[in-house]
């Protein structure tokens, strides 16, 4: 006979419902943060809401996701195999700098051309910058995430010297480079932009995120490749034991996760930027990849869901400031529900609970039925 579960062991062992209610969570500690400073919920989230709910907001809510989305999937992926590929910030920023550089220099192409040459270019800078750093993890045991905080630094620093290069520079007062040529930018044709009141950089990037997506949960799920990653993700001794090269495993997952951060840069410059200005601090998209593959627990099709949702905070979040509320409400909002999933075993724990709850319940004791003639005199 099944045993009934209860709503705590429910709960407890659906990784979706943690993630439902630490986001849960996150605008539950907003709302506290808006009533201490004496601010409308209601407004505050209302506002929130409707921004992204009309069409030409919704619009901006997908230019937003774009690079989230890839971001967060090279973060994903290289979760699979045990390996915390903090180094994305980095390598979306070479990659958005190659992309630069080919669609500068190389603007005489037809777009047909030019587009797929930015793209390798920036997926090449990317694996390049992350196989770096696994070589030095598997060459001699560096640790990645040391090594990748510094490269994030070190990407930081050379595009800002790339920008600076005549034929890139801006030929102008900007201190950024040169646009890139129209016909390398995805943007949507502006009739079609004025037609359906989309937002300005409305573009189809958004179609290439949703490929990428699903050709990186087949490699996952459907592959040899795929079923190795994860092998070594699970327990590298055993992975090695049943004749899986570990570091051939992390050679190639960095190499693809960072190939995937380099063409989120690529899609941010021909789709949003055109151009990259001389950084004054890190952009972050990186960073905010490691948050979309968190609240996507890693899952490429949670990681699509996860981006929208946190390019519909970033977008809707600008528009806060138009009825008084400040615009960090969001990282308020965002930091609470990354707290609560890197905690969410407090959720697995509920099983326990739910258990000892269930046994403790005192039951009812069992009426004894009476003998067949007993009540008869």
């Amino acid at each position: 006979m099944t045993k009934k579960k209860g709503v705590l062991e429910f709960i407890a062992e659906h990784r979706f419902l943690h993630i439902l209610l630490s986001i849960l969570m996150g605008f539950l500690v907003g709302a506290v943060f808006l009533v201490i400073m004496g601010l409308s919920v209601g407004e505050a989230y209302g506002k929130l809401i409707s921004s992204v709910t009309n069409l030409k907001g919704f619009s901006y809510v997908i230019v937003y996701s774009i690079p989230y989305i890839v971001v967060g999937l090279s973060v994903a992926f290289s979760f699979k195999t045990g390996v915390f590929n903090i180094g994305a910030e980095g390598q979306f920023v070479m990659g958005s700098m190659a992309a630069a550089c080919v669609g500068i220099l190389c603007s005489g192409l037809p777009g047909i051309i030019l587009i797929p040459l930015c793209f390798i270019a920036a997926m090449i800078a990317g694996a390049f910058w992350g196989l770096i750093v696994a070589s030095l993890k598997t060459k001699w045991g560096i640790n990645e995430v040391l090594s990748m905080i510094m490269f994030n630094w070190i990407a930081f620093y050379f595009s800002n010297y790339i920008a600076g290069i005549p034929a890139i520079h801006s030929d102008g007062t900007a201190e950024a480079t040169k646009n890139v040529a129209a016909q390398a930018r995805t943007l949507f044709p502006n009739s079609f932009i004025q037609r359906f009141n989309l937002a300005p950089t409305f573009n189809w990037g958004f179609i290439v995120a949703v490929i990428v997506t699903i050709v990186i949960w087949f490699i996952i799920e459907k592959t040899t490749l795929g079923y190795q990653l994860k092998a070594v993700g699970s327990n590298k001794n055993a992975a090695l034991y049943g004749g899986i090269g570990v570091n051939k495993s992390i050679l190639t997952s960095l190499g693809i996760s960072g190939a995937l951060a380099g063409l989120g840069g690529a899609l941010q410059l021909l789709g949003m930027g055109g151009r990259i200005s001389v950084f004054s601090s890190q952009e972050g998209f990186g960073f905010a990849g490691i948050v979309v593959a968190l609240i996507g627990c890693s899952n490429p099709f949670g990681v699509l869901a996860a981006g929208i949702f946190y390019g519909a905070l970033n977008y809707g979040g600008s528009k806060l400031n138009l009825v008084g509320v400040p615009t960090q409400l969001i990282s308020v909002i965002v930091g609470t529900v990354v707290f609560f999933i890197s905690i969410s075993i407090i959720f697995e724990r509920l099983k326990y609970v739910g258990t000892k709850l269930h046994r403790d319940t005192p039951k009812k004791p069992a009426v004894p039925e009476k003998a067949e003639g007993s009540d008869k005199k």
